[in-house]
């Protein structure tokens, strides 16, 4: 885990140039953009790639004046072959960093490789219980008392990549999956922001025994 290539240190001056994945609505992502466009940050959003044609978080970026880009994953492509061009597209504009925010594809453990350290994800649970895409409805089928969010970099796995933070919030008896999605959202669209501006800044330390300290979070 030391041996991660984190990113530059940015500036406001010089941010560091996010790529957005998405996969569907993008309240998450739009919740970044509008950070970054109140705030004095040092990282930008510059592309938002979706794997999905016509959703609606791709609307939800050019109405902030973000570019977007879609390679969808057709019945006769390889998945090295689609990997391959969502690649390309980085490169092209230059992009230093990913975040992963609803994107319901699991990258490949040689494009990982190459980003190793440079990609984010937040999941809604706290990991490392309740991995994958049913996290909510896991949660409450195990009648746990709390759940929440987590942001962690992301490995070749399913949501086991080292765990960088995470918040929390109580389930109550009453709650369904849509109640405690809407909750879970609203601690992602604080913590994540945050996070990737520890990250940005230089503020992740990676220590010895693989974990995360967080300098003035």
């Amino acid at each position: 885990m030391n041996e991660f290539q984190l990113p530059r240190v940015a500036t406001p001056d010089n941010p560091l140039r996010l790529a957005v994945f998405i996969s569907g609505s993008g309240s998450g992502m739009a919740s970044l953009i509008s950070h970054q466009q109140s705030s004095n940050c040092s990282h930008s959003t510059e592309l938002v790639f979706s794997n999905i044609k016509g959703v609606r978080g791709l609307q939800l970026a050019k109405n902030f004046g973000i570019r977007t880009e879609v390679v969808e994953l057709m019945p006769d492509m390889e998945r090295t072959r689609h990997e391959d061009l969502i690649h390309e597209i980085l490169e092209k504009f230059e992009i230093e960093a990913i975040i992963l925010s609803g994107y319901m594809r699991i990258l490949s453990s040689s494009f990982v490789e190459k980003w190793e350290g440079r990609i984010l994800n937040i999941h809604p649970s706290l990991l490392p219980d309740f991995p994958g895409a049913y996290a909510h409805r896991d949660a409450l089928k195990a009648g746990v008392k709390k759940s929440g969010c987590t942001v962690h970099f992301v490995d070749s796995g399913v949501d086991s990549g080292l765990i960088i933070a995470q918040s929390e919030t109580e389930i109550f008896p009453e709650d369904t999956i849509e109640i405690l999605q809407n909750r879970i959202k609203k601690l992602e669209h604080i913590l994540y922001p945050s996070v990737i501006d520890a990250f940005s800044e230089g503020r992740l330390e990676i220590i010895k025994d693989s974990k995360i300290i967080i300098h003035d979070l």
